[in-house]
């Protein structure tokens, strides 16, 4: 269609139109008609072309704030289930200054480093089976534990049930105890909140408070799950100590409450000098541990316990801690301290779950955080004060039994809840020794 204005005015004071080459007066209803959808489309147009500058103006005046779309919606956006990797720049990066001069005294704002998350980001369980190894003849030859230890072992990161943020809230904590348990076991948890687990609001020279944690998964029985749930919920409104995370609490995922718990110190207790962490059958003594970290630094290496070197991997499959050889190849493991307590300095727990994060999960949770302070480079350090196989190996041994020996450990493994709260009130009561024990 063409339509455009006759020059030419009719006596009467018409305007003439042409449309499709038929000459109409500006007051005839037909041209009217006609011309009625190019006004209507010239309408339409306009309105789009306000919209699309304000929609413009809004994303300039977004980026020009630097705010995020959650910071700029009413509503928040949904979390991402897993941090994006960063990307590695392709080329040279060109120096802006090269471009743009700045006045002299324009201040240029100190750069400040990426962190990850500042929340858990995990919010689903979203984990499906690696099928591609089902129809491989060396997984078909695994024990089931085994097999289904593989088909999931990418599944690296789950949902967080209970939590505990204001843990270290203000900064002051200086020792952080962290005590691995399962739903199950509260008298042991109970025991240890009346002896070496107890917090304290300082721990005495100027050094801040010491905290305590127990981490956890959900019960790996079915018929468990309802009622032992229940029982934790309300214990840890009682004493507000419990971590827990949506996966079944078993051996072969004890490494995953090494990675979760290296994830949660990363993003809430970000500043905290030290960490002990442990088992919930041994003993330890407080004091003690205190008086070993007086001359020691935040920043140091400090990753300490009892310490196994040279250890082989163990192929007989009726021992608890067999591996095959088509998961652990090696003749031998890296130095690794034993799972019954180790302690180490918060810098170098920081720099252990981006170390984790590098490398496959593995079964057995200690060896698998000596494989990581070997990628990091750190030697785990020995100390006689931990005894993670008990004071004598001897199991009928006397040693095993004597609190002058207890008095002068770190930590000893193993004793259960009565016999921890029996020997904690002896090592604290009007105890006498001939003989001191220099172990600190």
């Amino acid at each position: 269609m063409w339509w455009g204005h006759l020059d030419r005015e009719d006596p009467r004071g018409w305007k003439w139109w042409i449309l499709n080459g038929h000459v109409f007066p500006s007051q005839d209803r037909r041209a009217g008609d006609l011309m009625a959808p190019n006004r209507m489309l010239r309408k339409r147009t306009l309105y789009k072309s306000v919209c699309l500058a304000l929609a413009l103006l809004v994303a300039v005046t977004v980026f020009q704030r630097s705010l995020t779309p959650s910071q700029f919606l009413q509503e928040p956006l949904p979390l991402l289930l897993e941090p994006l990797k960063t990307q590695k720049p392709s080329g040279h990066l060109v120096n802006p200054n090269s471009f743009w001069k700045k006045p002299n005294n324009v201040l240029v704002p100190t750069p400040v480093p990426s962190q990850g998350p500042q929340t858990w980001d995990i919010t689903t369980t979203n984990c499906s089976a690696n099928v591609n190894l089902t129809q491989q003849s060396w997984f078909q030859g695994l024990e089931p534990h085994f097999r289904q230890f593989l088909t999931y072992r990418h599944c690296r990161y789950f949902p967080i049930l209970m939590n505990h943020p204001e843990k270290c809230g203000g900064g002051d904590v200086y020792l952080l105890i962290v005590v691995k348990s399962v739903i199950t076991q509260h008298d042991r948890r109970e025991a240890i909140r009346q002896t070496w687990g107890r917090e304290w609001e300082t721990a005495g020279g100027g050094r801040g408070a010491v905290r305590t944690l127990f981490l956890l998964g959900t019960a790996s029985k079915q018929e468990e799950r309802t009622h032992y749930q229940q029982l934790l919920a309300y214990e840890d409104r009682l004493y507000g100590d419990i971590l827990q995370w949506d996966f079944l609490d078993s051996f072969f995922n004890l490494t995953l409450k090494e990675i979760h718990f290296l994830k949660w110190l990363d993003i809430y207790c970000p500043s905290v000098p030290f960490v002990f962490k442990g088992d919930d059958d041994v003993f330890v003594n407080p004091t003690n541990l205190l008086e070993f970290l007086a001359d020691r630094q935040p920043q140091e290496n400090l990753f300490v316990g009892d310490i196994l070197q040279h250890a082989r991997p163990i192929r007989r499959k009726d021992n608890k801690y067999y591996i095959p050889t088509v998961l652990y190849s090696k003749t031998s493991y890296p130095p690794y301290a034993g799972g019954g307590g180790f302690l180490m300095a918060g810098s170098l727990a920081r720099r252990l779950r981006h170390a984790c994060d590098t490398l496959e999960l593995y079964p057995i949770d200690d060896v698998f955080l000596g494989m990581c302070l070997e990628v990091l480079g750190v030697q785990p350090t020995a100390h006689e004060g931990f005894k993670t196989f008990g004071i004598s190996r001897n199991r009928n041994s006397r040693m095993n039994k004597e609190p002058c020996f207890f008095r002068n450990m770190l930590v000893v493994h193993k004793l259960l809840p009565a016999e921890l709260l029996a020997m904690w009130g002896l090592v604290n009561g009007n105890l006498t020794c001939s003989v001191k024990l220099q172990v600190l």
